[in-house]
């Protein structure tokens, strides 16, 4: 008789509740004003800041996937890293390779589409909610670094490469966020599908309201500094971290 297997696996990622887009929300839009922060506040330039934080990254990454589970700690770091490697990336396609916004934005949603297929034909899935191999676990990230990348790059085309302006910008995908909300509870539509569209949604809109927080008004922003909004919205995501946190709390005590 073959004895019970004693090993078990753990999800290695948070479930997609609603303190999941809060806390992504304040990650990405500190992403955009950290990567600002690094290379033009503190003239560090898009090489060195991608150098720094693709280390950063990882490091980091490699630490998760050595405890083989989800922690607050080790997950939002990792996705705080990509959010700030993701911006200083797109800068970098965009500005200095002169690319464009519209050119690097169409690059590297291929990439993400690609990446999205090479993911399914790999894993025969595309759960965003439990994931148990580190496989998996290494698309997942993959494809968020793209996906943050290219929400910078979106949302950097919107509002210059369009002309929409930072704050018609923040509020007109807020307005596609609300919808894509509304496919979710009141739609068939596919729930990953929706996912990916939400996520690559909130990059632009972090990176978009991260500006019109720190740009001058001659540009449309309210001039409040790389320093002072960083500062904000790391307040504002360990504030998150904790609810998310409570919240958890009370949902084990109550089963």
């Amino acid at each position: 008789m073959p004895t019970p297997s004693t090993s078990t696996t753990h999800n290695r990622v948070p479930h997609i509740l609603f303190t999941y887009w809060m806390i992504k929300i304040a990650s990405t839009t500190l992403g955009e004003t950290g990567a600002d922060m690094f290379s033009m506040t503190m003239g560090l330039g898009y090489g060195s800041t991608i150098l720094i934080f693709l280390a950063a990254f990882v490091l980091l990454l490699a630490f998760k996937l050595a405890l083989q589970r989800y922690t607050q700690l080790s997950y939002w770091s990792v996705f705080t890293a990509s959010a700030i490697l993701g911006t200083v990336i797109s800068d970098f396609i965009d500005r200095t390779l002169g690319l464009g916004y519209a050119t690097g934005s169409a690059f590297l949603a291929g990439l993400l589409v690609l990446t999205l297929v090479a993911w399914y034909l790999k894993e025969k899935s595309l759960s965003v909610e439990r994931i148990e191999s580190g496989g998996a676990e290494l698309f997942y990230w993959f494809a968020f670094l793209i996906a943050n990348t290219l929400g910078t790059a979106a949302g950097d085309f919107l509002s210059d490469g369009l002309a929409v302006g930072l704050m018609w910008s923040a509020a007109l995908i807020a307005g596609l966020l609300v919808l894509t909300a509304l496919g979710h509870y009141f739609t068939k539509v596919s729930g990953v599908f929706l996912f990916w569209v939400a996520f690559v949604l909130t990059r632009p809109f972090g990176a978009t309201f991260g500006d019109f927080l720190t740009k001058p008004a001659a540009r449309g922003g309210l001039d409040l500094g790389t320093y002072g909004a960083s500062a904000f919205f790391a307040v504002l995501m360990v504030i998150a971290l904790l609810y998310e946190r409570r919240s958890e709390a009370k949902a084990l005590a109550s089963e």
